[in-house]
């Protein structure tokens, strides 16, 4: 579950990535129609992933967007267009396999957010059922998302490569390890009803009692690292603050605050971006519930990058969704939005289980 450090003799490799993604995420079968989407920054990704979906009788289909197209949909777009998606939309969807999506990390472009949370909401129809099949979410280290993380190209690119194990050489392998450690966690969580989350801003009790805990093993988000389930959606009570800037829609929020009661958000301010966070609690009434509890595991990924891929499985974070939530751990929170934010629990923070406590500072200590 550790992520080494970063050697300048690493370089990312597009056609081993590629070949995790197909054999070990998407498990890619013959005649199996798999989108591979991305920005066009990702190209060099997009086309060995392709390649390699074709050596295994897989029917890829591709596509790419340009930057700012988002923002240029939400700023363009006619009513019509903004609040519904087209038909053809839900069909094409339905016909897929599964999916992959490669973030393409890039500088944000200022836009109406009330008109971005429209255009999310429009799009939730197709993000339901593309949610029912298999999918997997990646990133493609580009300039900004290295100068976003304080590093160099180069450096970015090991730090990504070793992330997602392909370090080694059986990566699949070293994500077993995870999973094996990831269910000795959830055998104790499992046994949970209440967890409370405390921390400088933060006191923030949840139910979880009857909920299946997830094991994030790599299969749908590579690199991984975390256990997370549906919390009861009336359970939220108190105060959290994310210590960790959390981006959406091209915005970057920081210093989140938000109150709930009897699982609703009452309250909600922001030190940066407060106006998108307040637009996101708006797209519909699911998006002030939480969809998501989820515990970072990966305690090789140590310093915030600003990217929620890589951000949300820090070891010693605890990161909540608003919004949709997840089937498969109970959830039944439905939304256009899934948006985690994350709070830092490594400096004076505590996560404790029906009064017991299980994390201390960041470290599990039961």
């Amino acid at each position: 579950m550790q992520t080494p450090s970063v050697s300048p003799t690493l370089s990312y490799d597009p056609e081993r990535h590629a070949a995790l993604l197909a054999d070990y995420c998407l498990t890619a079968g013959a005649s199996e129609r798999l989108l591979v989407a991305g920005g066009t920054p990702a190209t060099p990704l997009v086309r060995e992933v392709t390649r390699a979906l074709l050596r295994r009788g897989a029917r890829p289909v591709v596509r790419l967007d340009y930057p700012g197209q988002d923002e240029d949909f939400a700023a363009l777009a006619s009513d019509a267009v903004l609040d519904a998606a087209h038909p053809a939309d839900l069909a094409d969807v339905e016909a897929l396999d599964g999916s992959l999506r490669i973030l393409t990390p890039g500088p944000g472009e200022a836009g109406d957010a009330g008109r971005r949370a429209r255009l999310t909401a429009a799009r939730a129809p197709v993000a339901s059922i593309r949610a029912r099949k298999k999918w997997c979410l990646t990133l493609y280290p580009t300039a900004h998302a290295a100068a976003g993380a304080g590093m160099s190209e180069t450096e970015f690119g090991a730090f990504v490569m070793r992330a997602m194990f392909l370090d080694r050489p059986d990566p699949v392998a070293a994500w077993g390890e995870v999973r094996e450690t990831q269910a000795r966690l959830i055998e104790r969580l499992t046994r949970a009803d209440r967890v409370r989350i405390e921390a400088p801003g933060t006191d923030l009790t949840l139910r979880v009692g009857g909920r299946t805990w997830a094991n994030s093993d790599g299969k749908r988000n590579m690199p991984s690292g975390e256990v997370f389930t549906g919390p009861l959606e009336d359970s939220a009570e108190g105060v959290v603050t994310f210590t960790v800037p959390a981006e959406y829609g091209g915005r970057m929020v920081r210093g989140a605050r938000l109150v709930f009661r009897a699982g609703e958000v009452v309250e909600a301010s922001a030190e940066e971006g407060e106006d998108v966070l307040r637009s996101a609690l708006a797209t519909d009434t699911g998006a002030r519930r939480l969809g998501e509890l989820g515990i970072g595991t990966n305690f090789g990924i140590q310093t915030p990058t600003g990217n929620i891929l890589f951000d949300e499985k820090i070891g010693g974070t605890v990161h909540l969704a608003l919004g949709r939530s997840y089937p498969e751990t109970g959830g039944v929170n439905r939304s256009a939005i899934h948006w985690d934010l994350i709070t830092d629990l490594r400096t004076g923070g505590r996560l404790s289980l029906d009064g017991e406590v299980m994390q201390e500072g960041g470290r599990f200590v039961r």
